[in-house]
């Protein structure tokens, strides 16, 4: 074999032909893998630079379904916390229903006291009262006959050695007391407006007492006493102004009440403090007056009361009433106190009675304790359930997302226990709660809490659900990206390639054909030789 010699022709066709070979196999390896860099041998900064893309393209696909888990947990939460908010608002709907229907008892506390005369809405202090006022006679030496003063058995006409008036009454004289007359009769007097004048000065007291309204008018040391009375002022005339005089009284008597001080406005202002009713009361401390601050009317008094869960009302037959409003309806009014409840006022030694159970109201309220611990229960159990893969958000469960396949680049999001003890929220006792309207305020002040803490968590997790799935699409889209740089590196054109193959299977062909002619040439040569 090694004395075979070839033509420098037949080996140039051959070496053309073996390198149209290998391209054409170089061609066909890239439309089969559709790659033009297949091993580092093709091109070794593109093949590890697309190794390196596939490579963490790889790794972020594999976080995506991490990703995808935290998505559901959070769909998973805020569906639980939207059923959380459907179940809050159906306990407002029977807390509100509790304030709609009667309080749970038939009478409340109260207490209750008789106010001034006069006393009115408008004027809790009332008309001044005024009180009995006295008029005093001089002491006299009426007796002509006896040197002492008047006494009360001393008569009102007689001889004049007898224990009698120095100037007697006659027959057809008149006294007007306030108006009202009293004619004096020789004898036979009858009824209040006569006095016959054999009778004694007590006698005659008697008659202007009765006459004027005053009561207690007598002699005392020698002189005449009178009294107004609280009706009317006194004013006391007669026909017969010597014997008056002789009585000690002057020509006339003129008497005026004295102004009394009103029940409930003093002098001193009087004040009334009345402690807390219940938990939500604020104590009662109220001064009666007319100056700022003071308190003069009925609409005052209330303004001053209803912190207290307390309110007035003044009746007709002048009683003031005070009692538990709707909202206080299961307490008793607090402990009385102040200036006003001292000895002889108005608020003095007053008990507030006890309220009285209402059965058929309590049982409606006790139904709707029921149906509230109902609501309690499924609060608990939702919150329970809102789970996704074994993570609940609502039991306060932590969630980490990573988003990197380095792992520098996580979401921690921190879950919170949203049961009824989370939300501020308990189960109710029958016979304790919902039976006035406080309990019902109370109740929906805490649900409006819960609420405001639902509403606050559902805001959270909508802005964290919104970062996980912008964070997810992220992902896949940097996948696509690293994947289309990975084959902007490594792939073939095919159209390319499939011309490449046309051509170089053409050029095998022209090239097997030239070695073969190349390989006839020598061989005619040869014949020519033999």
């Amino acid at each position: 074999m090694s004395g075979i010699v070839l033509s420098a022709s037949v080996r140039q066709n051959l070496l053309s032909l073996q390198n149209t070979a290998e391209l054409l196999s170089t061609t066909q390896n890239r439309l089969s893998t559709g790659k033009k860099v297949n091993t580092a041998l093709d091109n070794p900064t593109n093949f590890f630079t697309a190794a390196a893309l596939d490579s963490r393209s790889g790794d972020i696909n594999n976080l995506l379904d991490g990703i995808g888990n935290g998505v559901q947990v959070l769909q998973a939460a805020n569906t639980g916390i939207t059923s959380l908010q459907k179940l809050v608002d159906t306990a407002k709907s029977i807390a509100n229903q509790a304030l709609q229907i009667p309080v749970g008892y038939s009478s409340k506390s109260t207490i209750t006291t008789p106010i001034n005369p006069g006393a009115t809405s408008d004027n809790l202090l009332g008309a001044s009262n005024p009180v009995d006022n006295t008029f005093d006679g001089s002491v006299v030496n009426s007796k002509l006959t006896v040197v002492t003063a008047i006494t009360g058995a001393t008569l009102l006409s007689g001889a004049a050695n007898s224990d009698s008036l120095s100037t007697s009454f006659a027959a057809n004289d008149t006294i007007t007391v306030n108006g009202q007359s009293l004619t004096f009769k020789a004898s036979g007097a009858s009824g209040a407006n006569e006095i016959n004048i054999g009778d004694t000065v007590t006698v005659l007291l008697g008659k202007i007492d009765a006459l004027s309204g005053g009561t207690g008018s007598a002699v005392a040391g020698g002189k005449v006493t009178l009294h107004t009375g609280t009706a009317s002022d006194l004013k006391i005339v007669s026909s017969n102004t010597t014997a008056l005089a002789a009585l000690g009284l002057g020509t006339s008597v003129t008497a005026t009440r004295t102004p009394g001080p009103t029940a409930l406005g003093g002098p001193p202002a009087l004040t009334l403090s009345i402690t807390a009713t219940n938990t939500s009361s604020i104590a009662s401390n109220i001064t009666f007056g007319t100056a700022a601050g003071q308190v003069s009317t009925l609409a005052q008094l209330n303004a001053a009361l209803a912190p207290n869960n307390l309110q007035a009302v003044l009746d007709p037959t002048g009683f003031l009433t005070i009692t538990t409003s709707n909202d206080a309806a299961s307490s008793s009014i607090g402990t009385v106190g102040g200036s006003a409840a001292g000895a002889g006022k108005l608020f003095n030694g007053l008990t507030a009675t006890t309220p009285v159970t209402d059965y058929a109201s309590q049982t409606s309220r006790a139904n709707l304790v029921a149906q509230y611990n109902n609501i309690i229960d499924q609060i608990t159990t939702t919150s329970q359930d809102a789970s996704f893969n074994g993570i609940n958000l609502l039991a306060g469960d932590q969630l980490k997302l990573v988003f990197n396949e380095t792992g520098k680049s996580t979401l921690n999001i921190a879950g919170t226990t949203l049961t009824p003890a989370g939300l501020g929220l308990r189960a109710m006792t029958k016979n304790v709660d919902f039976l006035d309207n406080t309990s019902a305020n109370t109740t929906l002040d805490s649900l409006n809490i819960a609420s405001s803490v639902l509403r606050s968590q559902a805001s959270a997790l909508g802005s964290n659900l919104s970062i996980v799935q912008i964070r997810q699409d992220f992902a896949k889209n940097l996948i696509n990206v690293l994947s289309t740089g990975s084959s902007n590196l490594t792939l073939a054109d095919t159209n390319e390639e499939a011309a490449n193959s046309q051509a170089l299977s053409t050029r095998q062909s022209i090239a097997v054909s030239a070695l073969a002619l190349a390989n006839t040439s020598q061989q005619s040569v040869l014949q020519l030789l033999r």
